[in-house]
């Protein structure tokens, strides 16, 4: 598997910033839930809002639920590769748990 990886800078959320995947730009909208200790991601792309309020889930692609030809191609799977962990949250999220990005699916 070709891997790459999102790092999200927790302490700049809610922020904005932009990525290439596959060979498109996107632009991701970060942003926490203290109460529920979840993230939420937004999806831009020219412009264009794809998704609103993206849950991150542990083990799950994101946007596959609503996915078309306007989303990335490549999946971005939140998982801890040392398989330890099993939900994201603050404590975990970019230091066991990443989002994974893979260029082969």
């Amino acid at each position: 598997m070709n891997k790459e990886y999102i790092e999200i800078e927790k302490d700049l959320i809610p922020y904005r910033f932009e990525t290439e995947l596959g060979a498109e730009l996107f632009e991701f909208e970060v942003h926490y839930n203290a109460h529920g200790d979840y993230f939420t991601v937004d999806l831009f792309k020219d412009g264009e809002v794809l998704v609103h309020g993206e849950k991150i889930v542990y083990g799950q692609s994101l946007f596959s639920e609503i996915y078309d030809e306007r989303f990335p191609a490549p999946e971005i799977i939140p998982i801890d590769e040392s398989g330890k962990e099993t939900r994201v949250g603050w404590d975990n999220l970019n230091k066991t748990v990443f989002l994974v990005v893979d260029n082969d699916g």
